[in-house]
């Protein structure tokens, strides 16, 4: 790694730091969930490094914990995932060019938190070297905070008393990662009719009210995203004229 690139990963890594108070209790929460499923360390770390995602991985315990079906474990997952198609193709034309060794690991670390940095921070003046090594530095930031925080979990779960029970954490952990994710209408739109959607379908078998709600969430964020930003450019257009 050449100097510039060693300073380039490690403005991404001090980038990311603040953000690690904000990874730490989803990560005590997952491993510590893990331990009262009664998941070995084992296993609750290679869930961790399967999913590399907190929301889904929680979801994925909520469910484990509901009894739901394998196929609605699975699926819920994929669902609450669904947003990594976009950060993906946004990082694609900077890991084209990397060998596939080189790929692989770095598209595997992209997270939230990575691609939030570097969408705000990337210009049309960096390289793609820049960004690379920049993007290189918060996601292995992210991985490292992510998993740590886990395994400090699992120890911390194993003294909890079994009547202080974890069954909360796990709802309370979704809602503040949607307080946080709320940035705009759109997004208060999706939070409040999946919320009402979740709430309405909760007596559907096999937790499929929970798919129902991610599936019309998503789809009335869209159209909601969409008319709005024509509303938007339409005002602009008439500002302008």
């Amino acid at each position: 790694m050449s100097s510039s690139g060693r300073r380039d990963f490690f403005e991404g890594v001090r980038d990311l730091l603040p953000m690690v108070p904000g990874v730490l209790p989803f990560g005590l929460i997952a491993g510590a969930n893990g331990t009262s499923l009664g998941f070995s360390s084992e296993m609750t770390i290679g869930m961790t490094l399967l999913f590399f995602a907190g929301s889904a991985q929680l979801a994925a315990y909520q469910l484990i914990q509901e009894q739901a079906l394998p196929a609605v474990i699975i699926f819920t997952a994929l669902m609450v995932n669904i947003r990594f198609l976009i950060y993906s193709a946004t990082f694609a034309p900077l890991l084209h060019p990397l060998k596939t060794r080189h790929k692989w690991p770095l598209v595997y670390l992209i997270s939230d938190q990575a691609y939030g940095l570097c969408a705000t921070r990337f210009t049309p003046d960096q390289s793609d070297r820049e960004k690379l090594y920049y993007f290189a530095g918060t996601a292995v930031a992210l991985g490292v905070s992510w998993v740590g925080s886990v395994i400090l979990g699992l120890q911390v779960g194993g003294q909890i008393p079994a009547e202080w029970s974890l069954g909360f954490a796990i709802p309370l952990a979704f809602i503040a990662m949607l307080v946080s994710s709320i940035r705009n209408r759109a997004s208060l739109i999706t939070a409040v009719f999946s919320a009402l959607m979740a709430t309405s379908l909760i007596q559907l078998p096999y937790n499929l009210g929970f798919i129902a709600a991610i599936i019309g969430g998503t789809t009335i964020g869209l159209v909601a995203s969409s008319f709005i930003t024509k509303s938007s450019l339409k005002t602009q257009r008439e500002n302008n004229g």
